[in-house]
């Protein structure tokens, strides 16, 4: 299935809480991302997503519409050469390779303009779909930390996968 990465805009809130508010999505992401998800969530994410220049937190348009979204954030002080990925998509699209092929593009955009050596992501270890897309996209698992996160009154597993700059003489773990 085609998609495309683009900027998020405030013409994307109807998309945004339609494929935002799934609570299949929301038991995978931090409480930051809520549910139910409501225009007023939309409208804040929306303007923190356009917040930075370049932009770093991109829609992926699906027959155009902003059908899930996916964002590269830089570390800072000793983690300064590494960036944490973060994504979602919604439920009608899953299955369909559109994440793994997104997530390749922003790794692809992340060693291109940014000083990074290192892009992590961190799944649920129960997110077992989360944890075979990274890991089609190259990624590799580094930690898996018991019982770290707490979400919805359980405790949950943190997986740690990563990605290095190609050619890097950083170690590998």
């Amino acid at each position: 299935m085609n998609f495309k990465l683009r900027p998020w805009n405030l013409a994307d809130l109807d998309s945004l809480i339609k494929y935002a508010n799934n609570a299949a999505i929301a038991q995978f992401m931090t409480d930051q991302f809520p549910h139910p998800y409501t225009p007023e969530h939309g409208q804040n994410f929306i303007g923190f997503a356009t917040g930075n220049t370049p932009s770093r937190i991109f829609a992926i348009e699906v027959n155009g519409e902003a059908a899930g979204g996916i964002g590269i954030h830089p570390q800072t002080d000793i983690y300064r050469k590494n960036a944490e990925m973060g994504y979602w998509l919604g439920e009608p699209f899953w299955g369909q390779g559109i994440i793994t092929q997104a997530i390749e593009q922003m790794v692809a955009f992340a060693f291109q303009n940014l000083d990074i050596e290192r892009i992590f992501a961190r799944p649920f270890g129960t997110n077992k779909a989360s944890q075979r897309v990274l890991e089609k996209a190259g990624f590799v698992l580094e930690a898996h930390l018991t019982k770290t996160l707490f979400k919805n009154g359980n405790f949950e597993d943190e997986l740690i996968y990563a990605v290095r700059r190609p050619g890097s003489n950083q170690a590998s773990l």
